[in-house]
């Protein structure tokens, strides 16, 4: 075993500023030093062996001088400094100084402070030299029966580590820590004694569990967890056992410790099916989730609930329980909402669709009356989200929802304001029936609305779905309404002559006296600081925005008065009401026309809004069958397409989701009875313990091996050439936050070389967490020196150095070799996301960063080149297939991928075919990056700019 791979059970950290002390004078620090001074000499002595440093001239005086001492703190030391420092001769053997250590080791094992005999059996956990731990085995087992816990439970820990690195030395340790158990009373020493007995001798711990089976509850929470353990394991490896022990599983779940329902809920989904057990797993999760504060704990149960409804079997089950998942949106937490939600929605059926709505329905309600939290507007849109897709799947249910949310039109927040917009329109595009009182409940709140973009959805929709002589009054009431009075410029200049014409209303109000920076006085009038106040708030809605120069609602405005102007010709025939209806659309077109010439807004109108209103005026003036045709018909024909294309993709996602849940059984499968399980049948399935404790180690070996690209020889990269003294390549293993190098260095030469070391430095957001060892090479030797490195951020990494070494025998100078440079992709970090199209461009107006990459590439297709970006970078691609098909020498599309750091990264290919360049032309365009960080989308242009050639053509 090199150096490197030497087991280190404590970490120190310590600033490594100063100089390290010199041998000699640490030496006379713990031989004629006072207490204070051998302790910190002693911790420099500690530091200096975690750095690789040997120091053997010191052992000797740490035995003689220091290890007599009973000052506690230098007790602690010398345990960390027993458990690094060297404790066999190169060849192997013990050294003899090790024998002093020893007998102080014994004497502590029976001294009368508790704290060191329970400290001592801590220390001896971590010894791997059985010759050390044979005399000290009498003093271990007689801690057995100390009458301090602490010591006891200690001593069962030792016990069990000597019996399973050594089981010579204890071959009777089972039956000792079993008699042990049966009369101990504290709780924390029975679970350490009960957890040895799983692992060493499990008929033992099952003997126990029998005879007490029935007082489970009454024990402490960290007992219960090791006998749900225990449990887990015996009917994993023995199914028919379930039958004994699912009754105390039933029990657990009603513990007061919140971790051992937990771990009892899982237990009992996997050791039974039946509906029973699923619901009351389910019960118990759904009861941690409302009753732990933590939300990280909120959403861990939250997806062990989401897990459950992946069987097919189980969703059913769940389904039941809907309205005390729906519980959980008590917490303020957005994201555990969010999930809700979701796992709600999923499990929504024709049972239990009217009452979700109705909770639903409370909650939005419950949004606008409470004080302005900063999520509350995100989770107003999330249950408008959700309300939607109720109403789509379940029609039936629109009616009930649409009264509530059409109060929110007139919210303050666009967003939430937005999505009911989008639902409404949906709504009201497929459901005939509530046609009139959409529009009944549109035309109430039309008044209120203070969003222009808003505003601008809401005259679509009256424009588009009005279809009563009635309606289409009400619409050009209210327009007028919210227009004021016209015409609107000759009105403004009389308004503000008035308001600037009677001289005495200026003294009227009392000059307030303020004073400036300068410390001189100045007098405002009252007439300046509330008048023009007073005017914007009394100016009408459309108005305001006419006047702040948003003219795109005057063309909107436009196209509506047309469309509601010829289908009140079509309706009505007498035809002084028609051109007296047709006279105003008119002139309120020409209106707006006139106040967009003026001074009077703040931005004049545009020509392309000339334009549009120009049309509408033509049109109405000429009334022709074509251009009916093409207001009311075509535009409904647009939204009918896009909602129909928007609904097969739903549905195409959903077969997809359903095809990955469902289990397809073959007619000939053979059917599984419980009771005639073999006892081996139920081990294939995988230990859920052993799954966990591996992805807490982060070992992904198995990942490995079933992935032939992702195997060690893909991942080795050259540092040093064939012709050096020293050869050098690595392994470089990437695991979420750490990056492992495990690097083989091999001696070419035919020298001894010593202080072989391997010196590394990092570029970026990295940072090598230790200093390899150094060593020593034997002429034509190899060894493996491995180095951890742990990443900050989703950025392009190097790592880079040298190998520095000294020749035996040869001059002092040091010899050195430098070593390529190692890059760590950005792409080990990214992993594609989906989100939707409100959100991409949320994100596109927020980030701050944005990377433009000329597109220069060998690829002559659109297509082909794209689908090579989505490989080469991780991402995405959002835009659907039915918008990317087809071909006309031009594609834009937009992707997102989101990093392992939870940070965004958006794309937009924009990309043409030259056709004027010839068939064989490569594509040309942009690609626009953009991403919270500089570093992330720096890092992003970088790689596509690395592989946006493709090779091999």
């Amino acid at each position: 075993m090199t150096a490197a791979e030497n087991v280190c059970y404590t970490l120190i950290n310590v600033p490594m500023d100063s100089e390290p002390p010199s041998e000699i004078s640490l030496k006379n620090d713990l031989e004629k030093g006072d207490v204070k001074l051998k302790t910190e000499a002693l911790k420099k002595v500690i530091i200096m062996i975690l750095n690789g440093e040997k120091l053997p001239g010191l052992l000797m005086t740490i035995i003689r001088f220091v290890l007599p001492l009973q000052d506690h703190t230098i007790k602690k030391l010398l345990l960390v400094f027993w458990e690094i420092v060297p404790k066999t001769t190169p060849d192997g053997r013990l050294l003899q100084e090790m024998i002093l250590v020893c007998d102080a080791y014994r004497k502590d094992l029976q001294h009368p402070n508790e704290f060191i005999r329970g400290s001592t059996l801590r220390f001896l956990c971590k010894l791997k030299e059985a010759e050390l731990l044979e005399p000290l085995m009498p003093a271990i087992r007689a801690c057995l029966e100390h009458r301090h816990s602490y010591v006891r439970r200690n001593a069962v820990l030792a016990i069990y580590t000597i019996y399973r690195n050594f089981e010579h030395l204890i071959p009777d340790a089972p039956e000792l820590i079993h008699d042990f158990l049966v009369n101990e009373k504290d709780a924390s020493c029975k679970r350490n004694a009960f957890m040895m007995l799983i692992h060493a001798d499990q008929d033992r711990a099952l003997d126990y569990l029998s005879t007490c089976i029935d007082q489970v509850q009454t024990f402490g929470d960290i007992l219960q967890l090791v006998i749900v353990e225990l449990i887990y394991k015996v009917c994993h490896a023995n199914p028919s056992e379930r039958a004994r022990f699912i009754r105390c599983i039933y029990n657990l779940l009603q513990s007061s410790s919140p971790a051992v329902k937990y771990e009892a809920a899982g237990t009992l989904v996997t050791l039974s099916s039946a509906p029973t057990a699923i619901k009351a797993a389910a019960q118990c999760y759904i009861d941690l989730i409302i009753k732990e504060s933590d939300n990280n704990v909120k959403l861990i149960v939250l997806d062990r609930l989401i897990e459950l409804k992946e069987h097919p079997s189980h969703e059913r089950v769940l389904q039941d329980l809907v309205m005390d998942i729906l519980r959980v949106l008590s917490t303020p937490d957005l994201e555990v909402r969010k999930k809700t939600l979701q796992l709600a929605l999923d499990l929504v059926s024709s049972r239990n669709v009217e009452e979700l709505v109705i909770v639903l329905k409370k909650e939005v309600i419950k949004t606008n009356n409470v004080t302005e939290h900063e999520d509350t507007d995100k989770y107003r849109q999330l249950l408008v989200r959700t309300l939607h897709s109720c109403s789509v799947r379940f029609p039936d249910m629109a009616a009930n929802v649409i009264p509530v949310l059409m109060e929110f039109l007139s919210d303050n927040n666009e967003a939430a304001a937005a999505d009911v917009l989008e639902f409404v329109r949906e709504a009201i595009q497929r459901f005939d029936n509530l046609r009139p009182l959409i529009v009944e409940k549109m035309l109430e709140v039309f008044h209120a609305i203070k969003s222009v973009k808003i505003y601008r959805g809401a005259l679509w929709i009256l424009g588009e779905y009005c279809s009563t002589k009635e309606d289409i009054q009400s619409v050009m009431t209210e327009v007028r309404r919210s227009l004021g009075e016209i015409p609107i410029v000759e009105s403004e200049i009389k308004k503000e002559a008035g308001e600037l014409k009677p001289e005495e209303e200026v003294s009227v109000g009392p000059a307030q006296k303020l004073v400036t920076e300068m410390g001189t006085y100045a007098t405002q009038s009252a007439l300046s600081s509330s008048r023009p106040a007073k005017k914007e708030e009394d100016r009408p809605p459309l108005r305001g925005f006419l006047l702040d120069g948003d003219f795109f609602v005057a063309a909107s405005l436009a196209t509506t008065l047309t469309k509601i102007a010829l289908r009140y010709s079509s309706l009505v025939q007498e035809k002084k009401k028609q051109n007296s209806f047709n006279a105003e659309a008119m002139l309120l077109m020409a209106t707006i026309l006139h106040l967009g010439k003026s001074s009077l807004p703040k931005k004049p109108i545009t020509d392309d809004d000339v334009d549009r209103i120009s049309l509408c005026l033509k049109v109405l003036s000429e009334c022709s069958p074509l251009m009916n045709d093409i207001f009311n018909k075509e535009c409904r024909q647009s939204l009918s397409h896009m909602l129909s294309a928007k609904l097969e993709e739903e549905k195409l996602s959903q077969k997809k989701e359903s095809e990955k849940r469902n289990v397809t059984i073959q007619p000939d499968d053979p059917i599984s009875f419980m009771q005639l399980t073999a006892k081996n049948e139920m081990s294939s399935k995988e230990d859920q313990f052993q799954l966990s404790l591996l992805a807490a180690m982060g070992n992904t070996q198995r990942k490995e091996a079933a992935d032939p690209l992702a195997s060690k020889l893909n991942k080795v990269t050259q540092l040093t050439g064939f012709s050096d003294p020293v050869y050098a390549e690595a392994y470089v293993h990437v695991n979420q936050y750490d990056i492992v190098l495990d690097v083989l260095v091999v001696n070419q030469t035919s020298d001894t070389l010593q202080n072989c070391t391997l010196e590394l430095a990092t570029l970026g957001d990295l940072k090598l967490v230790e200093k390899p060892s150094p060593l020593t090479l034997a002429p034509h030797d190899f060894a493996n020196i491995k180095a951890n490195v742990k990443v900050a951020s989703t950025e392009n990494g190097i790592i880079f150095g040298n190998v520095v070494y000294d020749v035996s025998g040869a001059a002092s100078d040091r010899n050195c070799v430098v070593l390529s440079d190692i890059h760590i992709d950005i792409m080990d970090y990214i992993q594609p996301a989906s989100c939707t199209d409100a959100e991409f461009r949320q994100m596109w107006a927020e980030f701050e960063w944005e990377n433009k990459v000329t597109v220069n590439t060998n690829i002559i297709d659109l297509n082909e080149y794209l689908q090579h970006i989505l490989k080469s970078t991780n991402m995405k691609c959002l835009t659907p297939e039915k918008a990317l098909s087809g071909y006309c020498g031009f594609m834009a599309a937009n992707l997102y991928a989101r990093s392992i750091f939870g940070e965004d990264a958006l794309a937009n290919v924009s990309i043409e075919k030259p056709i004027h360049l010839g068939p064989e032309a490569p594509v040309t365009g942009h690609i626009r990056i953009r991403a919270k960080s500089q570093g992330m989308a720096l890092s992003l242009g970088d790689k596509i700019n690395l592989s946006q050639k493709k090779t091999g053509l």
